[in-house]
Parts: C-alpha cells; structure tokens; sequence
C-alpha cells in the first residue's frame, strides 16, 4: 500500500491557525501540565502509579536554532523536550556555520536532516520563513522581527487558568466547572499600551478571534503601529473591528480588563534607546495611569519579560494585579504543546470537524488536551 506524501507543517505566527486549533493547543498545554507536574515535584512513593505525559519526542531531537539571546523561551523549549522524552540542542549563532559559512538553505537541509523540529529565534521574519521554505522537517517561530506565537499561546493559558478573577460574581467560576478541564473566560477588554512588536502582532491576529476586544495606545508614528505585512493578516481575518488604536494610553486602558506592555526597546534597538524613551513618555503603566483612564477596578496585567521599569511600575508589576510570573512559568507548557503536537506528532495543523475534532488520518493520539481529567488518552490505552 503506498502511502500518500504528508505536506511538513510550519508555524510561524497565529494568524495560520483557526481558533479551534489554537484553543486546542491550549487544552493540550493545560493537560501536559498537570499531567507532568507531579513529576516535578518531590518524590514520593508510588511514582510508578503517576502517569507519564506524552513521549512524542522519545529518541527524538529539536534544534533550537537561536540568533537572539533568551532566558524563557530558552528554559521552555529545553525542559519541555525533556519532558517529552527527546533532546534539545541548542544551537546558537556562534556555535554553527549558518550565516558565516553556509546559507540557511542549505543549513535547513543539514538541521532537519538530523533533527525532528526546528525551533527557530531569528531576527528579520524572512529568515524563518527561509528556513520553512528548505526544511524537511517541521518549523516553529521561536520569535521574529513580525510575529511571536508561543508568547501569546502562553498568555491566553494564562487568562483561562485565572478566569474567576475576571468574574463579577465571586464563585461563579465554579458553577458547572469539571475537575482538570481548562476554564472558559469571559470576553475581555485588553489594552496593550507600548511598541508595536511581534507579541502585539499575534495579539492583534488572535484576541479578536477569540472574542475579545483590543485597545491598542502606541506614539503617532509610524513606525510604532504594525506594519503592513501585519495589518493586511489582520484585516484579512476580519479582526480589524475589534481593534481601538489610539496616541493615549489612558483612551486605551478605558474599560480595560487587561493591561498589557512590552520592551519600548527591542534587542537591535538599543541606538535608539534615548529616542525611544522621549516617545513614550507618558506610557508607563501605573495605578495612577489605570485610574485616571477608567480601567476596570479589578484589572490585571500582563509582561512577556524582560521588563524595565519604565514600561511599568514595582507597584504593579509585583503587586496583586501581575499575573508576569505565571505568564512567564506557561511559557513551558505552552511550548511543551506545540513540541508534542508539531514536531512528535505533525498534528498541530490537522484540520477541525464538528467540536474541534481533529481528523487526521493517525490514531487520534493529539487528542490528549481535548480530553484533559477525562481518563486515559488514547495513547495510553495503546
């Protein structure tokens, strides 16, 4: 029987995913995580008797082909394939002839020739879309000068896991709520107040979708809003009407549920730190900025990290309303996610039927997330 070719699947940004497999990709992280937690955690007896998160990368190996320095990102992938059980290797610009001796075409080639997956932190978008272009083997943005997906992906985790604190009613989250299985949230008011950057960009691509309304405050330049290869994705999935773009960051934060900023400095930037910082004055997030701007009293806030301080105050930043640290552990998990269904699986792009139901022809083993606290995957009966 021959077997037809499967077309290696990419992903460089959000906006190629329906909402279905993005809220599925959540799903799936939300159950690795509790599914691997007790690992972690120290031991105690009756190990045996805890069930082992997927093995999709088992003797297998993810280059994270990494340009840019990273802290999180880094940490995720490494202890997510691990978990996993295959190997990451760390792959730096130092470290191998891409970019000195070898084009990335024929680097791609060599890499996937190799490895399972290509995690892959760049700095302009047209070298990861090179990279997809030549690779065997899958390709996931990592970060790039457009788009950084696995922020997001970690962001919304992080929004479903506190759902009750957006709530009016205290409790109501626990009406109807079944143990293990992620919590729905309420449509939100998100502001993002700062640079228009590649976490932005996916915001902009999956927020709207997803039901919720952004409100967007950067300086009147423009080259501080997105740009257009960005602009075009978004109108192209019709979350231009969900969008509020404003000069004033108290205009944005109105209403806001979420307040969310971002380096006004990307790495690549740093000679025009003393520009830069003229521009936003004013845009720091602050109590004072909330208040004056009618942000909902309850609001929470939001940083990919690194953080400044003149982005965003100590009292913010480590008081009550930062959710930056949970954030920053979803990281792993989300990554986790993306690793078993796109390089273990080549799943991650199957297309939906009815409920979000993946039909790809393998065994229905990616479903895992679909199921989180409901027994048994269907890999584990096999």
């Amino acid at each position: 029987m021959v077997h037809p070719v499967r077309q290696v699947p990419h992903l460089l940004t959000l906006a190629d995913l329906s909402p279905s497999q993005i809220q599925r990709i959540v799903r799936h992280a939300h159950f690795l995580k509790r599914t691997s937690l007790p690992w972690l955690a120290p031991q105690k007896r009756h190990v045996a008797l805890q069930r082992l998160p997927s093995q999709s990368l088992f003797n297998k190996s993810v280059a994270l082909l990494f340009s840019k320095r990273s802290t999180r990102t880094r940490l995720s992938a490494e202890t997510a394939a691990l978990l996993l059980g295959g190997q990451a290797l760390f792959l730096g610009k130092d470290d191998i002839q891409l970019g000195v001796n070898e084009s990335v075409r024929d680097s791609a080639r060599v890499i996937g020739g190799m490895c399972q997956g290509i995690f892959a932190r760049v700095g302009e978008h047209e070298e990861i879309e090179e990279l997809a272009r030549y690779s065997p083997v899958p390709v996931l943005n990592a970060l790039s000068s457009l788009w950084h997906p696995t922020q997001v992906l970690a962001d919304i985790l992080t929004l479903h896991e506190h759902a009750h604190l957006f709530e009016p009613t205290p409790g109501k989250h626990l009406m109807g709520q079944k143990p293990g299985k992620v919590r729905e949230v309420r449509p939100l008011t998100v502001a993002y107040v700062g640079d228009s950057a590649n976490v932005l960009h996916d915001m902009l691509v999956t927020y709207p979708r997803l039901g919720h309304q952004l409100r967007v405050a950067s300086p009147d330049d423009a080259k501080y809003r997105a740009p257009k290869a960005v602009w075009d994705r978004v109108v192209e999935l019709g979350c231009d009407k969900s969008i509020h773009w404003t000069a004033d960051p108290r205009e944005a934060v109105h209403g806001a549920d979420l307040v969310v900023t971002d380096t006004w400095i990307s790495m690549g930037q740093e000679a025009e730190k003393e520009q830069r910082l003229k521009d936003f004055q004013g845009y720091q997030v602050t109590e004072q900025l909330c208040r004056e701007g009618g942000a909902n009293p309850k609001w929470k806030f939001m940083h990919c990290l690194p953080r400044k301080q003149d982005e965003v105050d100590d009292e913010v930043f480590y008081g009550p309303r930062s959710l930056v640290f949970a954030e920053s552990d979803n990281r792993k998990w989300t990554i986790m996610a993306m690793f078993d269904l796109l390089f273990g699986r080549w799943t991650l792009l199957a297309q939906s039927g009815k409920g979000g139901k993946s039909r790809d022809p393998e065994p229905r083993a990616a479903e895992e997330g679909e199921r989180a606290g409901e027994g048994e995957t269907e890999a584990e009966k096999a």
